[in-house]
């Protein structure tokens, strides 16, 4: 019962929060050295978790063979590939690397 009553809240908490952002957009105004900090701010946080995602495994580092399938993908996504190109690219070369023995 206590976590259905978490859930609800957060739920609660978070649609507030983007309910607000609508009604509040005209009201606040924000400098663009603060708009430009929040764009970078959200680039940081994806990389981030990118990074998280591609180097670990567990408590433990994730091999070289997944990084290395990330790193293609994104430079595939660099290039402005498509996005099941950069996807299906990054999955081969892990796989292929995996095969070859590659942790």
């Amino acid at each position: 019962m206590t976590l259905l009553i978490a859930i609800a809240v957060l739920a609660a908490g978070t649609f507030a929060f983007r309910f607000a952002g609508p009604l509040l957009q005209s009201r606040i105004q924000l400098s663009p050295r603060v708009q430009n900090l929040m764009a970078v701010s959200a680039t940081v946080l994806l990389v981030a978790v990118v990074a998280t995602s591609a180097l670990a495994e567990g408590h433990g580092f994730a091999g070289f063979a997944r990084p290395i399938g990330v790193a293609v993908g994104g430079v595939l996504a660099w290039r402005k590939a498509p996005f099941l190109v950069v996807v299906v690219a990054a999955a081969a070369v892990t796989a292929l690397l995996r095969l070859a023995g590659v942790p």
